[in-house]
C-alpha cells in the first residue's frame, strides 16, 4: 500500500461529509527517543491507514505529537496498535471537548526535526527538568485565588478566542516568539508561582524546562492542558476558569469550553470567535470573521484579496511571486486587541496596514 495520500483534497472532504459512521477526535503526545523516526512513521501509517484513521501526526527523534480522528467502530483496534509500540505504553489520550467527527479528512504523518518548532537549542538545558504537573482541580483552585501568575504559552490567535481568567497572553505568532517573550516579561518574577497552560500539554513541557533553566523557582503546568481541564471541570460540576473557546489545529478550528464569545470580528468588531483562512489562496491569512463580513468580503480578509480571488488566472500569476502568504495573525490584523484597548474598528483591514 502507498504510504502517503494521493487523493485530491476536495474529494477527501466530500468523502468525509458523506460518512455515516461516528469518529472520535483525540490527541496524544510523548517525548521519547526514537532511533529510526522514518521507519516508525511508515509502520504507523500502515497500521492507522488500515483502520481508516485520519489526523495530523508529527514524529521526530524526540517522540510523537498526534491529533487524530478515529472511527468509533475501529477504536479498540486502534488502541491495540498502541500496545504494539513501547512509546505508547500508558500514554494519556485526550478527547475533544466538542466533536462533530469532521476534524480531519486525511491521514498525514510527517517526520520533523522537532515536535514543536521552538527555536531552542535543547543541548543548552535539561529538557527533562520540567515543571510540576497539576491536575485540573489543583490548577483550577490556584487560578481561583488570583494570587499567582497564570501564563498562556499558546499563540496570540489561540488565546484571543479563549483563555484562563487573568492569564498573561503575549502577542506572539509562534511558540518560538512566545517562549522568549515570556522569559523576558517575567524576568523580575523568578520567585513567584507560575501556572503554565496550553492546549494539550506538550508546549508546557518545553516551556517549563526552559523557564526553570533560566532561574524560575516555582514553575507549574496544567497536566493534559485545556482539553483535560475542560473535561474534568465539567465532570466535577465546577464553573470553568477558562473562558471562551479552545483553538484546535484541525478543520473545526475551535471548541467552546464555557459557551462565552470573548473575541470579535477582525473587520467590523462584531462579537465573533470563528476563525477561517482567507479565501484568497495567495494570502490564506488566519483571522476572525463574522457571517456578515464573510458575505461582504466573500470569506476574504480585505477588498484586495476578494478582488484577487475573483481575478483571472493570468492576473493571479502576476501576484503569485510578489504576494507572500501571511502567517498567523500578524499585528496589523489584531483588531480584537485594539477593541479591548478601546480603539474602534473604523479602519478597514486594508487600511490598517498603512
Amino acid at each position: 500500500m502507498p504510504l502517503y495520500n494521493s487523493i485530491d483534497r476536495k474529494v477527501l472532504k466530500e468523502n468525509l461529509i458523506a460518512e455515516s459512521f461516528v469518529r472520535k477526535t483525540i490527541s496524544l503526545y510523548r517525548y521519547f527517543i526514537l532511533d529510526n523516526p522514518q521507519e516508525f512513521r511508515d509502520q504507523l501509517y500502515r497500521e492507522w491507514a488500515e483502520l481508516n484513521c485520519f489526523g495530523r501526526i508529527y514524529i521526530a527523534r524526540e517522540g510523537i505529537n498526534a491529533q487524530m480522528s478515529v472511527p468509533q467502530e475501529n477504536f479498540n483496534a486502534f488502541l491495540q496498535t498502541l500496545n504494539n509500540h513501547p512509546i505508547f505504553e500508558n500514554i494519556p489520550i485526550k478527547y475533544a471537548i466538542e466533536d462533530n467527527g469532521k476534524s480531519f479528512y486525511k491521514l498525514s504523518i510527517k517526520v520533523k526535526e522537532k515536535l514543536v518548532a521552538d527555536g531552542l537549542d535543547d543541548g543548552t538545558f535539561d529538557v527533562t527538568n520540567v515543571g510540576r504537573h497539576l491536575n485540573a482541580r489543583e490548577f483550577h483552585d490556584l487560578v481561583e485565588t488570583g494570587e499567582h501568575i497564570v501564563v498562556d504559552v499558546r499563540n496570540h490567535y489561540e488565546s484571543e478566542i479563549g483563555h484562563f481568567k487573568g492569564a498573561i497572553r503575549p502577542e506572539a505568532d509562534t511558540f518560538r516568539e512566545e517562549i522568549n517573550m515570556i522569559t523576558d516579561l517575567l524576568k523580575d518574577n523568578k520567585e513567584s508561582k507560575l501556572l503554565l497552560y496550553c492546549t494539550g500539554g506538550i508546549r508546557c513541557e518545553k516551556a517549563s524546562a526552559y523557564l526553570k533553566h533560566h532561574g524560575f523557582k516555582d514553575v507549574n503546568q496544567l497536566h493534559g492542558g485545556i482539553l483535560e481541564y475542560a473535561r474534568n471541570i465539567k465532570q466535577m460540576d465546577l464553573e470553568s476558569n477558562f473562558i471562551g473557546k479552545n483553538f484546535v489545529f484541525d478543520e473545526r478550528m475551535g471548541e467552546s469550553v464555557d459557551g462565552q464569545v470573548i473575541s470579535h470580528c477582525h473587520q467590523c468588531g462584531a462579537s465573533c470567535d470563528v476563525h477561517l483562512n482567507c479565501a484568497n489562496e495567495l494570502c490564506h491569512l488566519l483571522f476572525i470573521q463574522c457571517e456578515a463580513c464573510a458575505a461582504k468580503f466573500e470569506q476574504c480578509c480585505s477588498d484586495e484579496c476578494r478582488n484577487l480571488k475573483n481575478s483571472s488566472e493570468a492576473e493571479k500569476q502576476i501576484h503569485r511571486h510578489t504576494m507572500a502568504p501571511k502567517f498567523g495573525n500578524r499585528s496589523i490584523y489584531r483588531k480584537s486587541f485594539r477593541l479591548a484597548k478601546n480603539t474602534n474598528f473604523a479602519d478597514s483591514i486594508s487600511e490598517s496596514g498603512k
